[in-house]
This record gives C-alpha cells, structure tokens and sequence, in this order.
C-alpha cells in the first residue's frame, strides 16, 4: 500500500508485520548502521551543548571542585550500567522507538503512551530548539562581539539548521550518519584542544583547585537535595546514552555492534567530560566559572588570546551534531508510535526508494520550529527533565520485570541483575531528592505528563466510540 508522492516519491504504508514488504524495506534500511557509524552516532549524540552548559550547574549545586568531579564520574559510570541494562531490552525486544517501546511492552499501552506523550508534547521539541538556539547563538556571536545577537537572528538562523537536517534525515540514512561522523569527530577534535591546554596548564603548576587541600574547599555548606541536582545537571550533559536503543532494527548485528558501541562510546565521554571539567578549573577559580554563562568562550578568553574563536566554533559544531543526532532519534520514536497505533498512522511511513521515516522527521522539525516562537524553553526542559529521567528508571525496573515474567526469553545479551539494581537505587536517590529540593519543577513535570491519561483513554483504549468522536479521517491521519 503507497501514497504516491512528488516527483516519483511514494511513501510506505505503516510498518508492520502485516505488510512484509514494509520488512523488507526495513532491512534494507538497517544495513546502513554499522559499528564505527554507531559508536560515532553515540557519541554524537551524547556530547552536545551539554558539556558547556552543565559544568556550572554541576559545580554550582555540587559546592566544591573535587564533589563536582565526582559527580562527572559518577554519572558515567551509572550512564554506562543504564545503558548496558538498555542494551539487554534492546535485543529482547528488537523494535526501534527505545524505552517507549520497552515500557509499552512491558507494563502495557497507557505506560508506553504517556512516555511518547511526554517527548512529543515537549521533550525532543524543546531539546533540539535549546540546541539550535545554542548553535545560532555561538555562530553569531563573533559578529556581535560588544552585545547580544539579535533575537530574531537567532531563531531564523536556528530555523535554518533545522531545516536543512531535516532535509538531510529524509534523503539519506547514510548521509545522516556521515553528517554525524564529520560533526563527531570536530567536536573531539576541539573539545581534545580544550583537554591539552588542560594538561598544559597543569605541567605549569596551575593546578591550584586540583589539589586534595583546596578541592573540596566549599563556598556553601553541602546539602543533599542540592547533589542531587548536580547529578540531574550532570546527567543532562550524558542525555542521549539510550540513542541506539531508537534505532534497533536499523542495526548490523546488534547482539555484537551494541555492547561494542556502548563500551567504546560512554567511557570516552566520560573521559572527555572529567578531563574538560579539570581543564576548565586549571584556567578558572570556581568563582569566575560560576559567574559565567559560556563556560568554553571564557575558558578560551584566557587561554588562547587571538584564537579565542576557536571555542565558538566548537561549538557550534557540537550542536550542529546534536540537532542531527536529535532529529534522527526523535523521528524513529514517532514513527515506533504511529507504527503501534498511538499516534497518527502518517507518521508510520517510510519512503519506499529511500528508507527514511519523512513524515515523521518532517512532524519533528515542524513540532521543533513552533518552539522557536518562544523564549521560555528552558523552563520547560527543566520540567520534563525529571519526567525523563522517572521513565529511565521505570525502563530498568522492566528488565526486571520481564525477567520474573519470561525467564525463559531468549536474550542475546544477559547482564547480571546486580546491575539494574545498582541503578535503579541511584535514580531512587535521584528523584527523591530532586522533588525535595524542586517541588514546583517537578510537580509540573508530573502534570503535563499526566495530561496524556485522558488522552489516551479517549483516543486509544475506547475502540467503541460513537460516530460523532470518529475522527479517522481517510485512516491515515489521526489513530483513533
């Protein structure tokens, strides 16, 4: 079944097991991911503005340079157990759109839906317009050096990187990926300057904040609800960890290529993440890092004079690679929702010569340019990042429970239930104290996800709806 298109184009209908040939396409597709593409992709999709932004939220809430440190490591270690647990649902259920899909599966469809709800309705729209926001805002900010750039040349500038990803994701998988690698390897390359000027400084005895005495000198007593936000801050700068978990079926032999992927990638960030934070405290006090807003663009000012434009630029790559990385996951998990009947059963649809889920990364980029009408995101993403985060560990609780419920399924990767304990105990702690010290932010969390039960009970679980609420125009658009 097709929709013919433009200029030869057609798109597949939804992809399920009833139509094999959409099977076909698929595999056709996954042939495009390999383990070098998915270690870069990882890794793209990790680092981002996060390790630009979060060193001073980490430093700020952790009270003293030696905690915030800690902090870094830790949450690459627990990144590393979340997504080693991951990796095992992956391939126990092989179906590209991630937790959605495993939490579905699991704990039944009003779960999966209210967590696809909450990344439609804002997390991967206000996420990817942080990010291109951020991008524009580090291009144009060497040509307005004595002020802020202008607003809306900012988000037309934003608009325009959305734009043309988006137009890369729907031509080619491949040309995704390469976009991805280039970007990847950029922003290593210019966060590996940062890391030896580091070292450098270092060996000139700049170490001041490094050692045992001073580390942990605090400029405010230690409270717990407040680490508690430094490791939610810290673990905004690992967010997308569970990025191939979106794109499973997409996979070259995903029992070898996934565990590779993960064992290669989250130990170089996190190298990568420490090492910068150490760097950064080698050209910094602790003050001076707290009072600034672009953390990499004074580190530069400092360090590198005349070239101090290098730290812009940097950036700009690491957020260019971001919004690609976004955009490719957040496409992938509306297509697995439209795909399981959840939303409109246009975005279930693939393009038969190109094997890209169009609809879908063409709902995302449009969902993602209305955010742009607005200046108000971060507040946004401060509410539904302790959403996010509660489904991570709801994730993990289903590897648990599946293994109580099918003991006998056949997982290709197997990880000691050790593990899934170790870290649904930190998300315990996470959240916990998160809603203690940030009740509002939180609880607005909780609402806007919660909007999602009348939703659903509405629009999906009443099959029996009179005429008047059947809104399944031509079958295409709408799933209920």
């Amino acid at each position: 079944i097709t929709i013919s298109g433009m200029d030869g184009f057609a798109v597949a209908a939804p992809f399920t097991g009833k139509h094999v040939v959409q099977q076909s396409l698929n595999e056709r597709l996954f042939l495009n991911l390999h383990c070098v593409s998915l270690s870069f992709a990882l890794l793209g999709n990790i680092i981002g503005s996060g390790i630009f932004v979060s060193p001073k939220g980490v430093l700020e809430n952790a009270s003293s340079v030696g905690l915030a440190i800690i902090v870094w490591v830790a949450t690459g270690v627990i990144t590393a157990i979340g997504a080693l647990c991951y990796a095992e649902l992956g391939v126990t259920i092989p179906k590209s759109g991630g937790d959605y899909s495993y939490v579905k599966d699991i704990f039944g469809g009003l779960a999966g839906f209210l967590r696809l709800w909450i990344a439609l309705l804002v997390i991967y729209p206000t996420n990817q317009a942080v990010i291109a926001l951020t991008f524009s805002n580090y291009v144009l900010q060497p040509l307005f050096p004595s002020c802020i750039p202008p607003e809306n040349g900012l988000r037309l500038l934003a608009a325009v990187c959305l734009l043309l990803l988006t137009w890369v994701n729907c031509y080619s998988v491949r040309w995704a990926t390469r976009v991805q690698d280039v970007f990847t390897a950029g922003k290593l390359l210019a966060l590996g300057l940062i890391i030896v000027m580091g070292f450098v400084q270092i060996c000139k005895g700049h170490y001041y904040w490094l050692e045992p005495a001073h580390a942990f000198e605090t400029f405010r007593d230690y409270d717990i609800g407040l680490i508690a936000l430094a490791f939610l801050q810290g673990s905004f700068a690992y967010g997308g960890w569970n990025f191939l978990n979106y794109v499973t079926e997409e996979l070259v032999d995903p029992y070898r290529n996934l565990p590779r992927a993960i064992f290669i990638s989250i130990p170089l960030v996190t190298f990568v993440y420490v090492f910068a934070n150490v760097a950064y405290v080698t050209a910094m006090s602790p003050q001076e890092l707290l009072a600034s807003n672009a953390v990499a663009v004074t580190f530069g000012e400092k360090l590198l004079g005349v070239m101090s434009w290098i730290m812009p630029i940097s950036v700009a790559l690491s957020t260019f690679g971001g919004v690609n990385g976004s955009l490719f996951t957040s496409s992938r998990l509306f297509f697995a929702g439209a795909r399981e009947g959840h939303l409109p059963r246009l975005l279930a649809m693939i393009h038969v010569g190109r094997c890209t889920p169009i609809p879908a990364l063409l709902f995302t980029c449009i969902s993602t340019l209305l955010m742009l009408c607005t200046s108000d995101i971060y507040t946004l993403i401060n509410y539904v990042g302790f959403i996010n985060y509660l489904f991570y560990g709801v994730t993990v609780a289903g590897q648990i429970v599946l293994r109580i419920k099918e003991p006998n399924m056949y997982r290709p990767i197997k990880v000691s239930l050790i593990w899934p304990v170790i870290y649904l105990l930190f998300w315990a702690f996470l959240l916990v104290f998160s809603l203690y010290s940030e009740p509002v932010v939180c609880g607005v969390g909780l609402a806007i996800m919660m909007t999602g039960v009348p939703v659903y009970f509405l629009g999906i679980y009443w099959e029996n709806k009179p005429q008047c609420f059947d809104t399944n125009i031509g079958e295409e658009i709408l799933p209920f």
